[in-house]
């Protein structure tokens, strides 16, 4: 990794920050790449049960580096968060515009500072947005919303991302990435890996299937996780009056989902 992205693996967590403070942590080619990078190790390494993606203070990410070219950073965050198993979560302790606000649409929950600008305003600038912002923003807040979003290019504050729907709560900025570790370690603790890597999968697929689908795979995907290292260990826990401990693996369970849905779970993972 360069200085542009710090990484911390703690207690299973990863925190991934973003750390160009100076330049309010602008996108660079080089930290979209290590960004990417990070994401996949947090793929493959079973000791992580979940990602935090955070700015250094005072900013989250003020979008691309204005210095480059347009459209040199954009598309270079390979993969992308939504695409890793581990559930990713934005601390967006700043503001978030262009390509940062993108970034956070990509995870999976998203905590936003109350008083931050946030805005997808490449239309302003003579471009428009990327980052899959035209297939996760009306995933999360409907075409309407959207569509207001995207042409006109006008910010909005944390409030407004909470009332959207685009943001999970709304905090002071020194609260978000408290907020966002303590659940990340609950997840990373508390719930079975395997199993909250295939929720994650089919939540982000799911909207392009028809409901007898979704239902066909929640049952054949349960039936796959009874048969996993984890298995019986939730309901035995429960009847000892116990936390469970989990020992199942996402990156050698995991199951042929190509084979279950006729897609590719983690296309560019290879």
């Amino acid at each position: 990794m360069s200085s542009e992205l710090h990484v911390d693996v703690s207690g299973g967590v990863a925190v991934l920050t973003l750390n160009r403070p100076a330049q309010q942590n602008a996108v660079t080619p080089a930290m979209a790449s290590d960004l990417g990078a990070a994401l996949r190790r947090c793929d493959n390494d079973d000791a992580i049960g979940a990602v935090v993606v955070t700015g250094t203070p005072p900013a989250f990410c003020a979008g691309a580096d204005l210095s480059l070219q347009v459209g040199e950073v954009r598309g270079l965050i390979d993969p992308p968060p939504f695409k890793i198993r581990k559930p990713v979560i934005a601390a967006v302790n700043g503001h978030a515009v262009g390509i940062g606000l993108e970034i956070a649409l990509q995870c999976d929950i998203r905590y936003v500072a109350r008083d931050a600008v946030y805005g997808l305003n490449q239309v302003r600038r003579g471009a428009l947005p990327g980052g899959y912002a035209h297939w996760t923003l009306p995933r999360l807040i409907g075409s309407a919303r959207a569509a207001d979003l995207l042409l006109t290019g006008r910010t909005f504050d944390g409030e407004e991302a909470k009332a959207l729907g685009l943001a999970n709560a709304c905090l002071h900025a020194a609260e978000v990435l408290p907020q966002a570790l303590e659940v990340a370690h609950d997840i990373a603790h508390g719930s079975a890996p395997l199993p909250v890597a295939l929720s994650k999968r089919l939540l982000w697929e799911a909207p392009t299937m028809d409901p007898e689908t979704v239902g066909r795979l929640e049952t054949e995907l349960n039936d796959y996780v009874a048969k996993s290292s984890d298995g019986g260990e939730g309901v035995a826990a429960l009847k000892d009056r116990r936390q469970p401990k989990w020992n199942g693996s996402v990156s050698s369970e995991w199951p042929a989902w190509d084979a279950i849905t006729g897609s590719d779970p983690r296309p560019g993972l290879d």
